[in-house]
This record gives structure tokens, C-alpha cells and sequence, in this order.
């Protein structure tokens, strides 16, 4: 199930809010139905939706694509103060598609984008592999390596966060790899390895030993790199990474199959048991005393 504003989002033009004002203007129809509220839920794959008599319809096939985003554009359709977002250097024909996880404002690098929503679902919340180049003030000093190696968990997690985020604590896992190519007085350079894309993560990291990251770049996502793509470029994938990302959908939807089927498994037990438990209420009948019979009145 969907969201109906989201399902709109997800497979045409339409932005978000955009699909908000058309809902509730009553340009949409459900099944035949005009649907009104935004949050409806719909079944992704059996509803038939119109927007303005024209059919939404989602592809089986999907396209993802490689952008290199330069510093100073939001990963956003719309901003409210008119900062340039990442819509407005792609091409018009990339409007529709979702990005896959977000780089704040002032980081660049490897952002994946795609017009399916299952391909972006699966791979922001996977553990796939994410590689940075980090430039901090600072040293590098062994208390960060013990967390990169060991992992870290904040219950005041604000310092490198945004001043407006609603984030306050974090737990960050134990990197997959590190590898400091610099690391001097004034500033140092280090190349990391997570399986996270949890909010400015690593600005919070750094920023929990007093270190500001300067500068911050994605240089692969998934195994997928820039190859040379210039800033403010898009690129398709190669067929070797298409490759290696259908067999990461299949290997998970293969996961979300045996997670389904445990699920139903275990509502069927507590269905059973809690049956067992009503025929038993049901069944028993209070023990009279021998000196009172059924109405209780003493013989």
C-alpha cells in the first residue's frame, strides 16, 4: 500500500505538493472514484489512478541514474526560500525521478537517481556500501579511530547537525573501513567506508570530537562511482552496474519474502493462541461449593 500523493510523485511529473493541489482540487481518480484526501492508501500495483483524465502508470522497467551534485543545491523538489535545488540543473526529462538518500547542501559527489520507488526504497534502506572523502580541521586523533572502528552512540548528537533538525541522539556503527591519507595540525583527509545514510552523519561523527568537516564528497555509492562525470552531470549506469543492482533486488525481495512469511507465521500463532485462549474462558465454568448449590443459598 501507498500513500495516493506519493504513488503520484513516484511515477509522473507531478511534485509532491503537486500532487497535493491536484488531489484535492479533485483532478484525481481512484478506480472511478474522485479522491480528495491526499493520504489516502492505495495498492501500488492494482489501482488505476487519473490526474486530469490522464493515466499514472507505473513501469516495470526503471532507469537510474548517476548525478554529480556540486555544492550549494538541495536535494528537494521545491524549496520554500528559493534555494537552487538539484531540479534545477537536471534535465527536464529527470524530474519525476527520486533520489536515492540525500547529501545536504554542502556536500557533493555520487547521487543516484531513478524513476521506480522500489529501487529507491531498497537501496536508501540498505547497508550497502557508501565511500566519502572527508577533509576535517584538525587531527585525527585515536579516540575518532576507536569509534570508527567500534562504533559510537550519542544521546546528544545536535553538535554538526542542522540548527532546525528534530535529531538529537544517534548510534553510529562501527565503519567499514577508514584510511587517513593526511592527517596534520590544521587539517587532515581521510577516505571511509559506511553502510549508514542516516541525517549529516558524519558531520555529527567528527563534529562529537570537536573536529568541522571542511569538506565532504561521495565518491561511490553501492559500488557505484562518478567515473569522471563532471559536476552538475548525469550519466546512466553501465551494464555491469545494472547488473550487480538486479541482483541486489533479487537477493532482496527475496529477504522481504521470508520476512513476510515469518510475519504471517507468527499472526497465525497468536491468532491460534489467542482462540485457544477464548474456548478456554469460554469452557470453564466456576467450581460450586459443596455447601451452597447453584444459586449459592446454603443447603
Amino acid at each position: 500500500m501507498m500513500r495516493l500523493n506519493k504513488y503520484i510523485a513516484h511515477h509522473s511529473s507531478y511534485s509532491r505538493r503537486e500532487a497535493d493541489a491536484a488531489i484535492q482540487a479533485g483532478y484525481v481518480r481512484v478506480d472511478d472514484e474522485i479522491q480528495e484526501n491526499p493520504a489516502t492508501q492505495i495498492d501500488e500495483k492494482e489501482a488505476v489512478v487519473f490526474v486530469s483524465g490522464k493515466q499514472i502508470t507505473p513501469q516495470d522497467k526503471y532507469t537510474v541514474i548517476v548525478y554529480s551534485k556540486p555544492k550549494g543545491e538541495l536535494v528537494t523538489k521545491v524549496d520554500p526560500k528559493g534555494r537552487r535545488t538539484i531540479y534545477d540543473t537536471l534535465e527536464s526529462k529527470y524530474k519525476h525521478f527520486i533520489p536515492i538518500g540525500r547529501l545536504d547542501y554542502a556536500t557533493e559527489g555520487v547521487l543516484l537517481l531513478t524513476d521506480a520507488s522500489k529501487i529507491a526504497t531498497a537501496l536508501m534502506t540498505s547497508n550497502l556500501e557508501r565511500i566519502y572523502k572527508v577533509k576535517i580541521k584538525g587531527e585525527v586523533s585515536q579516540q575518532m579511530q576507536d569509534a570508527m572502528l567500534n562504533g559510537l552512540e550519542l544521546t546528544d548528537a545536535t553538535a554538526g547537525g542542522h540548527s532546525h533538525s528534530k535529531v538529537t541522539s544517534m548510534t553510529f556503527a562501527p565503519f567499514i573501513a577508514y584510511k587517513i591519507q593526511k592527517n596534520e595540525h590544521n587539517y587532515s583527509i581521510l577516505k571511509i567506508a559506511i553502510a549508514e545514510g542516516q541525517n549529516r552523519e558524519i558531520r555529527r561523527f567528527f563534529a562529537h570530537f570537536g573536529a568541522e568537516v571542511a569538506d565532504l564528497k561521495r565518491v561511490s555509492f553501492a559500488g557505484i562511482e562518478l567515473n569522471n562525470l563532471p559536476s552538475g552531470k548525469t550519466r546512466f549506469l553501465t551494464r555491469v552496474e545494472y547488473s550487480g543492482l538486479f541482483d541486489f533486488m533479487k537477493t532482496q525481495e527475496k529477504k522481504d519474502k521470508e520476512i513476510a512469511k515469518e510475519k504471517t507465521e507468527e499472526k497465525e500463532k497468536e491468532f491460534y493462541k489467542a482462540k485457544d485462549k477464548n474456548r478456554d474462558k469460554a469452557t470453564y465454568k466456576p467450581k460450586v461449593s459443596r455447601k451452597e448449590n447453584h444459586q449459592g443459598v446454603k443447603k
